[in-house]
């Protein structure tokens, strides 16, 4: 799908949801402390972006442990919490696409602490314009659980039951991100303006039934 159309879909999205992103905003300030947008930075093809997402985790957490996020992470919020299993919390990237940092539909966008560029697969699949969703984005909906698991498993072979910040960056860059990068990879051979919109649509459809689920 053209970069430039997704834009536009982006922005005519962006219109129709600023209510409920005003409301979500207002609900993170009202239930903890600090601001209502998390800024991350994010690879794209050339450098880097900065990426907004609604704040989901305690502002004095935020500086500290993993970069990314397991199952049963304490620094997660109450609402922060339900702001994921929605992925409602992604809504202020389609501000990202607007601007030209980001696609709708695409490989995630990673943080540069987990991508070397002078590996050809980290190269060929951060050399693509990331996207809010994607191939990935649908077949780990899960991450965290799948995360946890894999990082219970790290500490195990080591003899340890205890899971430490240590196991879940290994975790993420040895099981997890691998597999993601294969399906990006895949995705990006045989990508069309089909598969993309059908990609988009399972995504509307998971979040919906997400928000809507008792």
């Amino acid at each position: 799908m053209p970069v430039l159309i997704q834009r536009g879909l982006a922005l005519a999205a962006l219109a129709v949801v600023t209510p409920v992103l005003a409301v979500l905003a207002i609900a993170v300030r009202a239930t903890s402390r600090g601001p209502a947008f998390h800024r991350a930075t994010r690879v794209r093809p050339g450098g880097t972006f900065t990426l907004y997402k609604l704040r989901t985790m305690r502002v004095a957490a935020t500086g500290g442990g993993p970069a990314i996020t397991a199952a049963g992470d304490r620094r997660v919020t109450r609402l922060g919490g339900a702001l994921r299993r929605t992925k409602l919390d992604e809504l202020p990237q389609l501000w990202n696409v607007v601007r030209g940092d980001m696609a709708l539909v695409g490989p995630r966008p990673e943080d540069p602490r987990y991508v070397d560029l002078t590996d050809p697969l980290h190269a060929e699949v951060f050399g693509a314009l990331p996207g809010i969703t994607g191939p990935t984005a649908l077949a780990y909906r899960d991450e965290e659980r799948v995360l946890a698991d894999a990082a219970r498993g790290v500490a195990q072979a080591q003899g340890r039951e205890q899971v430490s910040d240590e196991d879940i960056d290994q975790a993420y860059r040895d099981v997890v991100l691998p597999k993601k990068l294969d399906m990006d990879r895949a995705y990006l051979a045989s990508r069309t303006a089909r598969i993309d919109l059908g990609i988009l649509g399972r995504t509307i459809g998971g979040v919906l039934g997400r928000t809507t689920r008792p």
